[in-house]
């Protein structure tokens, strides 16, 4: 069937985007594998080629083109290359909606011209030890000092993304205790500028997968944060984090997608190619109707990506629709990339073939961005169960 969504426009960005790819990340891919980072100044050619600055508006040095779906067709290419940008999938995706709802104009003027360029990169710190998806038990906290001047930043965060390539990160700390009714009211949102004193990152977590991006732990020990870093009020950070956790969630969801179909297209090239007892894999009625089955799931991963984009562009996408979007499509692409490793066979195992990293970095999708189990609660909540 043939997609609707994606205009002209969009259509040009791919081929931009998937000759860029091609000549300028491909060839270095195996050293960003190994070295398990994008070097940061990568990001200025990024930012150069326009893409950081899409959604950022033109008086700050962007596009001004009010739209997700950008963003998607970047995704989808990447996968198709079977490439990552590594921490940057933070930068845009999840942290430029806070500052375009919740910076004054001063704020702005300061971070999203050079957010656009690739010279400051953003990351966002929510994620505690021992905390996981309960983020009102975070711990970090933030005082304001007697002068009114800073506050004072203590504690530590886990599992963040672009952390060691970010200049500034968003940080969630409680500038006040949870109320007797309300255990979420207290957590304030804080622009950190990672070279002050006191700010450090610890260990680049070695995961399974998403072996590019710069996952890291972070800590803060005294460290002065200007009150003209306030990000949107104090006590209010986490009512602003569950307004943008939905496109979080798209995002997560058009990346499972996007790799369900870059997975079907490995095994199909694999499998076309692939001698067993003097014919093609492919040759197979077995083959033929597994990657058959995937194709079926993957134009149902589509329809729902599509739906939930456009409602996302139209500021129509709920809570409970993102994490409809997201659960089944993380779960649907896993089932999909583990079908299309087994058609590889043995070779599917090997790390030089792309459907084997490929398994390794989708396994993450029901983990973040909030895990499967809080969807479904999501879901059933606005059911009204």
């Amino acid at each position: 069937m043939r997609r609707e969504i994606y205009t002209e426009d969009h259509e040009a960005f791919r081929e931009t985007i998937r000759a860029f790819i091609e000549s300028e990340i491909v060839p270095v891919y195996d050293e960003w594998l190994e070295n398990g980072i994008v070097p940061r100044d990568f990001y200025l050619k990024i930012g150069e080629l326009g893409v950081f600055g899409i959604e950022v508006p033109e008086e700050y040095g962007g596009a001004g083109v009010d739209s997700y779906k950008y963003e998607a067709v970047l995704t989808e290419e990447m996968a198709r290359a079977g490439v990552s940008l590594g921490g940057s999938a933070a930068h845009i995706p999840l942290c430029l909606p806070y500052l375009l709802k919740h910076a004054n104009e001063e704020q702005k003027k300061r971070w999203l011209p050079g957010m656009a360029s690739g010279e400051t990169m953003f990351a966002i710190a929510m994620t505690e030890p021992g905390t996981g998806s309960d983020l009102a038990g975070m711990r970090t906290t933030a005082k304001l000092s007697e002068d009114g001047s800073h506050y004072v930043l203590n504690g530590a965060k886990t599992f963040i993304t672009g952390g060691v390539n970010a200049d500034r990160v968003i940080v969630c700390a409680r500038t006040s205790a949870p109320s007797e009714t309300d255990r979420r009211f207290g957590i304030t949102l804080l622009v950190v500028d990672t070279k002050s004193e006191g700010y450090a990152v610890g260990r680049k977590l070695d995961k399974l997968g998403l072996r590019t991006s710069d996952t890291a732990e972070l800590s803060f020990t005294d460290v002065k944060v200007p009150v003209e870093d306030l990000l949107g009020e104090e006590n209010q950070g986490f009512y602003y984090l569950g307004q943008h956790l939905p496109r979080e969630r798209l995002s997560i969801a058009v990346g499972a997608y996007a790799q369900g179909a870059a997975a079907i297209r490995f095994a199909k090239e694999y499998t076309q190619e692939r001698q067993v007892f003097g014919k093609p894999v492919a040759a197979f009625q077995n083959t033929k109707f597994e990657l058959a089955a995937c194709k079926a799931k993957v134009d149902a991963m589509e329809a729902v990506v599509d739906r939930a984009l456009e409602a996302y562009d139209k500021n129509e996408l709920t809570a409970a629709d993102a994490a409809s979007a997201k659960l089944f499509c993380t779960e649907a692409a896993a089932d999909v990339i583990d079908r299309c490793l087994q058609l590889h066979g043995g070779y599917g195992y090997m790390n030089e073939y792309p459907i084997a990293r490929l398994y390794a970095d989708n396994r993450v999708n029901r983990i973040y961005g909030g895990t499967s189990e809080v969807m479904r609660s999501i879901i059933a909540k606005d059911m009204g169960l």
